[in-house]
């Protein structure tokens, strides 16, 4: 009798040698992270994806950079991915994409960390300033500016730019922000003000004494002339807006 054994009985014994190793696999963490999230159509998968949930801004241009998973983490093979966007999950500047297997030896979910960038016009600072300079027209230039790079405004207008005091130091060629500038203080507490209430489709205005300083970007409390106190924001020199 022939001491090999039969081509059926060696796939049979192949075949559970290939279930137990993939148990054991997936038990024991399964395939690199890394190994599994490198391979191209899967990057162009979570890029298009993400590109496709960006939402838009005028004619600004997007970009998709696409991270890297910790490398401890250890994944089972998967046959397909689906690329989800996680619940409150805004797709602009450092953000993330989950990943979750739908075929596969073992189920599993992960978040993949991506970088939306969103290129537009925008002002930039032609030299490095100071803490405290007032910005000239010199001092500033139209430029292509990542507007998702900071979670504070990306400035556009130089007219609202010229005369303000920055807050923080600047570095040349970065874009201007929201942030960078010093809040303004649009009336002094006591100054009679200028009080506009705004509903739906209609305006009412009146004066009022401040009983706070208004700061642009906080919220200041007048007297009206019949003695109601009202809370609103501040907008302009002398100029309080009431919301109803």
């Amino acid at each position: 009798m022939d001491s090999w054994a039969s081509p059926s009985l060696l796939a049979a014994i192949v075949g559970t040698l290939m279930r137990v190793l993939t148990a054991l696999c997936v038990l024991l963490g399964g395939a690199p992270a890394l190994a599994e999230m490198a391979d191209a159509p899967l990057q162009q998968q979570v890029k298009d994806f993400a590109l496709g949930n960006a939402g838009t801004v005028g004619s600004a241009r997007f970009e998709v950079e696409v991270g890297r998973l910790d490398p401890r983490l250890r994944l089972a093979p998967c046959e397909e991915v689906q690329p989800y966007l996680p619940a409150a999950t805004r797709l602009w500047g450092r953000s993330r994409i989950g990943l979750r297997c739908l075929r596969g030896a073992a189920r599993w979910n992960v978040f993949l960390p991506v970088t939306v960038k969103v290129f537009g016009p925008g002002l930039v600072a032609t030299r490095a300033l100071p803490v405290g300079a007032t910005l000239t027209s010199a001092d500033i230039a139209q430029a292509e500016v990542d507007l998702a790079e900071d979670a504070s405004n990306a400035l556009l207008k130089p007219d609202l730019v010229v005369g303000r005091v920055l807050a923080r130091q600047i570095d040349a060629g970065s874009s201007l922000r929201q942030s960078h500038l010093q809040a303004r203080q649009w009336f002094a507490a006591g100054e009679t003000v200028q009080v506009v209430a705004q509903g739906s489709g209609f305006s009412v205005s009146g004066e009022g004494q401040a009983l706070t300083a208004g700061t642009e970007g906080q919220p200041a409390r007048v007297r009206t002339e019949n003695g109601r106190v009202l809370s609103g924001l501040p907008v302009g020199e002398r100029r309080l807006e009431v919301g109803l």
